[in-house]
Protein backbone atom coordinates (compact mmCIF):
# COMPACT_ATOMS: atom_id res chain seq x y z
CA UNK A 1 0.00 0.00 0.00
CA UNK A 2 1.48 3.34 -1.00
CA UNK A 3 0.64 6.18 1.35
CA UNK A 4 0.12 9.94 1.06
CA UNK A 5 3.15 12.09 1.80
CA UNK A 6 1.51 14.30 4.41
CA UNK A 7 1.99 12.06 7.51
CA UNK A 8 5.71 11.77 6.80
CA UNK A 9 6.62 15.42 6.36
CA UNK A 10 7.72 15.73 10.00
CA UNK A 11 9.88 12.59 9.96
CA UNK A 12 13.63 13.11 10.45
CA UNK A 13 14.57 9.63 11.73
CA UNK A 14 13.93 6.43 9.75
CA UNK A 15 14.22 3.20 11.73
CA UNK A 16 14.31 -0.24 10.12
CA UNK A 17 14.09 -3.71 11.56
CA UNK A 18 16.49 -6.06 9.77
CA UNK A 19 15.32 -9.64 9.28
CA UNK A 20 12.29 -10.04 6.98
CA UNK A 21 12.02 -6.25 6.69
CA UNK A 22 15.06 -5.10 4.72
CA UNK A 23 15.02 -8.29 2.67
CA UNK A 24 12.06 -10.35 1.33
CA UNK A 25 10.02 -12.57 3.59
CA UNK A 26 10.68 -15.57 1.35
CA UNK A 27 14.47 -15.20 1.45
CA UNK A 28 16.18 -18.25 2.93
CA UNK A 29 18.29 -16.31 5.44
CA UNK A 30 15.99 -16.46 8.45
CA UNK A 31 15.26 -20.21 8.02
CA UNK A 32 19.02 -20.78 8.03
CA UNK A 33 19.39 -18.83 11.27
CA UNK A 34 16.40 -20.61 12.75
CA UNK A 35 18.00 -23.97 11.92
CA UNK A 36 21.28 -22.88 13.53
CA UNK A 37 19.38 -21.96 16.70
CA UNK A 38 17.94 -25.47 16.80
CA UNK A 39 21.39 -26.96 16.22
CA UNK A 40 22.84 -24.87 19.04
CA UNK A 41 20.14 -26.19 21.37
CA UNK A 42 20.71 -29.77 20.22
CA UNK A 43 24.36 -29.48 21.19
CA UNK A 44 23.47 -27.78 24.47
CA UNK A 45 20.83 -30.25 25.62
CA UNK A 46 21.86 -33.41 23.77
CA UNK A 47 18.38 -33.86 22.39
CA UNK A 48 16.95 -34.23 18.89
CA UNK A 49 15.61 -31.30 16.86
CA UNK A 50 11.98 -32.38 17.00
CA UNK A 51 12.02 -32.42 20.79
CA UNK A 52 13.60 -28.98 21.01
CA UNK A 53 11.56 -27.03 18.44
CA UNK A 54 8.66 -26.45 20.83
CA UNK A 55 11.02 -25.19 23.56
CA UNK A 56 12.79 -22.94 21.06
CA UNK A 57 9.54 -21.32 19.98
CA UNK A 58 8.32 -21.08 23.57
CA UNK A 59 11.38 -19.02 24.51
CA UNK A 60 11.01 -16.92 21.38
CA UNK A 61 7.40 -16.05 22.18
CA UNK A 62 7.91 -15.52 25.91
CA UNK A 63 11.21 -13.62 25.89
CA UNK A 64 11.28 -12.02 22.43
CA UNK A 65 14.28 -14.13 21.41
CA UNK A 66 15.29 -17.73 22.01
CA UNK A 67 18.62 -16.35 23.23
CA UNK A 68 17.01 -14.44 26.09
CA UNK A 69 15.20 -17.57 27.19
CA UNK A 70 18.40 -19.59 27.11
CA UNK A 71 20.25 -16.90 29.06
CA UNK A 72 17.58 -16.62 31.76
CA UNK A 73 16.74 -20.31 32.06
CA UNK A 74 20.11 -21.93 31.34
CA UNK A 75 22.86 -19.30 31.65
CA UNK A 76 23.91 -19.56 28.01
CA UNK A 77 26.81 -17.34 26.89
CA UNK A 78 25.29 -14.73 24.58
CA UNK A 79 28.40 -14.06 22.52
CA UNK A 80 28.86 -17.75 21.70
CA UNK A 81 25.21 -18.09 20.75
CA UNK A 82 25.17 -15.03 18.47
CA UNK A 83 28.37 -16.02 16.70
CA UNK A 84 27.11 -19.54 16.11
CA UNK A 85 23.56 -18.84 14.91
CA UNK A 86 24.54 -16.00 12.57
CA UNK A 87 27.27 -18.03 10.89
CA UNK A 88 25.21 -18.55 7.74
CA UNK A 89 25.64 -18.22 3.98
CA UNK A 90 24.15 -14.93 2.78
CA UNK A 91 25.01 -15.34 -0.91
CA UNK A 92 21.37 -15.99 -1.85
CA UNK A 93 20.48 -12.41 -0.90
CA UNK A 94 20.54 -10.14 -3.92
CA UNK A 95 21.70 -6.52 -3.97
CA UNK A 96 18.58 -4.35 -3.97
CA UNK A 97 19.45 -1.20 -5.89
CA UNK A 98 15.89 0.16 -5.81
CA UNK A 99 15.78 -0.14 -2.03
CA UNK A 100 19.23 1.40 -1.66
CA UNK A 101 18.24 4.43 -3.75
CA UNK A 102 14.95 4.83 -1.90
CA UNK A 103 16.67 4.77 1.51
CA UNK A 104 19.38 7.16 0.30
CA UNK A 105 16.71 9.66 -0.77
CA UNK A 106 15.07 9.79 2.65
CA UNK A 107 15.76 13.04 4.51
CA UNK A 108 17.37 12.64 7.91
CA UNK A 109 18.90 9.82 9.92
CA UNK A 110 18.63 6.12 9.02
CA UNK A 111 19.02 3.50 11.74
CA UNK A 112 18.67 -0.27 12.16
CA UNK A 113 16.95 -1.64 15.27
CA UNK A 114 17.35 -5.41 15.47
CA UNK A 115 17.03 -8.30 17.91
CA UNK A 116 20.05 -9.80 16.14
CA UNK A 117 23.70 -8.87 16.48
CA UNK A 118 25.47 -5.86 15.01
CA UNK A 119 27.79 -8.12 13.02
CA UNK A 120 24.82 -9.96 11.51
CA UNK A 121 23.18 -6.66 10.59
CA UNK A 122 26.35 -5.31 8.97
CA UNK A 123 26.99 -8.45 6.94
CA UNK A 124 23.36 -8.73 5.83
CA UNK A 125 23.00 -5.04 4.93
CA UNK A 126 26.29 -5.21 3.03
CA UNK A 127 25.02 -8.17 1.02
CA UNK A 128 21.90 -6.20 0.08
CA UNK A 129 24.03 -3.18 -0.81
CA UNK A 130 22.69 -0.80 1.84
CA UNK A 131 25.15 -0.97 4.76
CA UNK A 132 26.69 2.41 3.93
CA UNK A 133 23.34 4.19 4.29
CA UNK A 134 22.85 3.70 8.03
CA UNK A 135 24.19 5.98 10.73
CA UNK A 136 24.07 3.32 13.43
CA UNK A 137 22.81 -0.14 14.38
CA UNK A 138 21.14 -0.77 17.73
CA UNK A 139 21.42 -4.50 18.32
CA UNK A 140 20.55 -7.02 21.02
CA UNK A 141 23.84 -6.33 22.83
CA UNK A 142 23.16 -2.58 22.97
CA UNK A 143 19.72 -3.47 24.34
CA UNK A 144 21.36 -5.43 27.18
CA UNK A 145 19.84 -8.58 25.64
CA UNK A 146 16.28 -7.35 26.23
CA UNK A 147 14.43 -8.00 22.99
CA UNK A 148 11.64 -6.26 21.16
CA UNK A 149 8.76 -5.91 21.97
CA UNK A 150 9.76 -5.09 25.58
CA UNK A 151 9.15 -1.43 26.37
CA UNK A 152 12.58 -0.85 27.88
CA UNK A 153 14.45 -1.59 24.65
CA UNK A 154 12.66 1.24 22.87
CA UNK A 155 13.19 3.65 25.75
CA UNK A 156 16.91 2.78 25.82
CA UNK A 157 17.08 3.12 22.03
CA UNK A 158 15.39 6.54 21.98
CA UNK A 159 17.55 7.85 24.83
CA UNK A 160 20.90 6.50 23.66
CA UNK A 161 20.52 7.68 20.07
CA UNK A 162 18.72 10.91 21.04
CA UNK A 163 15.58 10.20 19.00
CA UNK A 164 12.37 12.21 19.20
CA UNK A 165 9.77 9.44 18.73
CA UNK A 166 7.18 11.84 17.32
CA UNK A 167 9.55 12.59 14.45
CA UNK A 168 10.47 8.96 13.77
CA UNK A 169 9.09 6.24 11.49
CA UNK A 170 9.61 2.55 12.19
CA UNK A 171 9.41 -0.27 9.62
CA UNK A 172 8.80 -3.74 11.10
CA UNK A 173 7.60 -7.13 9.94
CA UNK A 174 6.12 -8.12 13.31
CA UNK A 175 2.88 -6.54 14.47
CA UNK A 176 3.68 -6.77 18.18
CA UNK A 177 6.97 -4.89 17.78
CA UNK A 178 5.04 -1.77 16.76
CA UNK A 179 2.80 -1.48 19.83
CA UNK A 180 5.18 0.34 22.19
CA UNK A 181 6.68 2.61 19.50
CA UNK A 182 3.18 3.71 18.50
CA UNK A 183 2.43 4.55 22.15
CA UNK A 184 5.49 6.84 22.07
CA UNK A 185 4.23 8.64 18.97
CA UNK A 186 6.32 6.83 16.35
CA UNK A 187 4.77 6.50 12.89
CA UNK A 188 4.53 2.74 12.41
CA UNK A 189 4.69 0.77 9.16
CA UNK A 190 4.12 -2.98 9.00
CA UNK A 191 6.05 -4.72 6.21
CA UNK A 192 4.08 -7.78 5.09
CA UNK A 193 4.85 -10.56 2.61
CA UNK A 194 3.99 -9.81 -1.00
CA UNK A 195 1.15 -11.83 -2.57
CA UNK A 196 3.59 -14.23 -4.23
CA UNK A 197 5.49 -14.95 -1.01
CA UNK A 198 4.70 -17.87 1.29
CA UNK A 199 6.98 -17.42 4.30
CA UNK A 200 7.17 -20.02 7.04
CA UNK A 201 5.70 -18.12 9.99
CA UNK A 202 4.08 -18.85 13.32
CA UNK A 203 0.35 -18.09 13.51
CA UNK A 204 0.90 -15.25 15.98
CA UNK A 205 3.39 -13.60 13.61
CA UNK A 206 0.81 -13.19 10.85
CA UNK A 207 -1.05 -9.86 10.83
CA UNK A 208 -3.45 -8.16 8.45
CA UNK A 209 -2.19 -4.80 9.62
CA UNK A 210 -5.56 -3.58 10.82
CA UNK A 211 -4.61 -3.05 14.48
CA UNK A 212 -4.82 0.54 15.78
CA UNK A 213 -1.08 0.68 16.54
CA UNK A 214 -0.25 0.16 12.85
CA UNK A 215 -0.37 3.40 10.85
CA UNK A 216 0.53 2.00 7.43
CA UNK A 217 1.05 -1.34 5.72
CA UNK A 218 3.17 -2.21 2.71
CA UNK A 219 4.22 -5.40 0.95
CA UNK A 220 6.81 -3.52 -1.15
CA UNK A 221 9.24 -1.53 1.00
CA UNK A 222 11.22 0.02 -1.86
CA UNK A 223 8.10 1.30 -3.65
CA UNK A 224 6.68 2.62 -0.38
CA UNK A 225 9.84 4.61 0.32
CA UNK A 226 10.09 5.86 -3.25
CA UNK A 227 6.61 7.32 -2.93
CA UNK A 228 7.73 9.25 0.15
CA UNK A 229 10.76 10.80 -1.54
CA UNK A 230 9.21 14.23 -2.18
CA UNK A 231 8.39 14.78 1.49
CA UNK A 232 11.95 15.84 2.29
CA UNK A 233 12.08 18.50 -0.34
Amino acid sequence: MITPHQPFQQIDTWIFDLDNTLYPHNADLWPKIDARITLFMMRLFGMDALSLRALQKHYYLRYGTTLRGLMVEHGVNAAEFLEFVHDVDRSSLQANHSLAQAIANLPGRKLILTNGSREHAIKTARQIGISHLFEDIFDIVAANFIAKPAAEIYERFFAQLKINPTRAALFEDLDRNLIVPHQHGVTTILVTPSPDESPDREDWEVSKGDAPHIDFVTDDLASFLQALRPCGG
